[in-house]
């Protein structure tokens, strides 16, 4: 395996002193390593993998050095509209260094290896995504040297004048732990959850954020025989459930409709709140632990705002901060008031070992929540 210290050693060799990404599980050891080893006016982890290019543009503007860019290949969508109308050379000619964690990866014999549902097709598209935007790469795997992999990366993007991969496998890196940081709350995130839906009335929808958020979900609708056609899980797509939550309280505006969001999901696209702000009949609630826990535990900006000044700047009518014990008297006041409610709830880090995943996929999800929202429209 990859030694973090000894890939960050060979970034450092190799002029690459400034990083900026979104994490990623597969990443988490190596991300954790540059959040403790780099610091803070040489890493941000930013509100999107877009918005990362844009930083490592900056950085190249001001230094004439690469940048490192990390993200789950999911990101890649994100982050293609500021590689392909500004890094590219036919456009400013910009090197840095992408590295991309390969969820669903394409094994050396053509298998795909088994992954989350979510992660099937962009395991499949991810070099070929690459080979179209002409994005040099190289595949990274646990036997290979971080020193000339790095070495080759960096000389590349400087040579060609522009952003260059590797493709990290699953497995690559060994492990590295982050020192422990202050909970934001003593309660945990299920804690939350169970508050939320135990408040709610029969015929709201949910719509619940990717993560450990809709698993929480899950398990708590099958512990309680309570049925999951109510529930939409946002497996992947992170940082849109607040925008199918307003098109599904458009589409009915008679129907209570709940977003369960995390907070490192509502800044990675924190614009479309202007429009979930907009639906009276929609409830946003975020479960704020002050980090990308699903991937690692790194801390997200949500540790430095005041969320509920932000909501209300987006136009969210009617703002509250609750404990989980509070929280079913707030979704009650909230859920009655006149316009949009924001709900923030802070809770802790971290999940418990046994926490299952739905066993049910998308399709049937989709096909449930149709049902729902057919056979108890108003």
């Amino acid at each position: 395996m990859i030694v973090p210290a000894d890939f960050l050693r060979a970034l450092a060799d190799n002029g690459v002193s400034f990083a900026a990404g979104v994490p990623d599980s597969l990443l988490k050891d190596i991300c954790a390593a540059i959040t403790d080893s780099f610091p803070a006016e040489r890493h941000v982890i930013a509100a999107n993998e877009g918005a990362a290019v844009g930083l490592a543009i900056g950085h190249h503007l001001a230094t004439g050095r690469p940048a490192l860019v990390y993200m789950q290949n999911s990101g890649l969508g994100n982050a293609v509209n500021p590689l392909a109308s500004l890094a590219a050379p036919e456009i400013y000619g910009v090197p840095m260094v992408l590295m991309i964690g390969w969820r669903g990866e394409i094994a050396a014999d053509g298998r795909q290896l088994k992954d989350e549902p979510q992660h099937v097709l962009q395991g499949q598209v991810t070099l070929p995504q690459l080979e179209l935007l002409g994005i040099a790469h190289r595949v990274v795997d646990a036997a290979s040297d971080p020193a000339e992999a790095v070495r080759w990366a960096a000389s590349e993007a400087l040579a060609t004048s522009r952003p260059v991969a590797l493709v990290v496998r699953k497995g690559a890196f060994a492990g590295y732990a982050l020192p422990a940081r202050r909970q934001a709350s003593p309660h945990t995130r299920e804690a939350a959850i169970a508050a939320v839906a135990g408040a709610l009335p029969a015929d709201a929808a949910v719509v619940a954020t990717t993560g450990m958020a809709s698993r929480e979900l899950f398990e708590l609708r099958k512990r309680d025989g309570a049925g999951h056609d109510s529930d939409f899980l946002t497996v992947g797509g992170m940082g849109h459930a607040a925008s199918i939550a307003a098109g599904l309280a458009l589409a009915q505006p008679e129907r209570p409709v709940v977003c369960l969001d995390g907070d490192g999901a509502i800044l990675m696209h924190l614009g479309a709140l202007t429009e979930s702000a907009l639906r009276p009949n929609l409830l946003h609630v975020v479960l704020n632990n002050e980090a990308h826990d699903s991937v690692g535990g790194q801390p997200t900006a949500a540790g430095r705002l005041d969320l509920l000044t932000l909501a209300q700047a987006c136009g969210y009518r009617h703002i509250a901060r609750a404990e989980p014990a509070e929280a079913g008297a707030a979704i009650a006041d909230l859920l009655a008031a006149d316009g949009a409610g924001f709900l923030e709830i802070r809770c802790g880090r971290g999940a418990r070992p046994d926490l299952g995943r739905p066993d049910r996929t998308p399709a049937e999800n989709k096909r449930d929540v149709m049902a729902f929202l057919q056979e108890t429209a108003r």
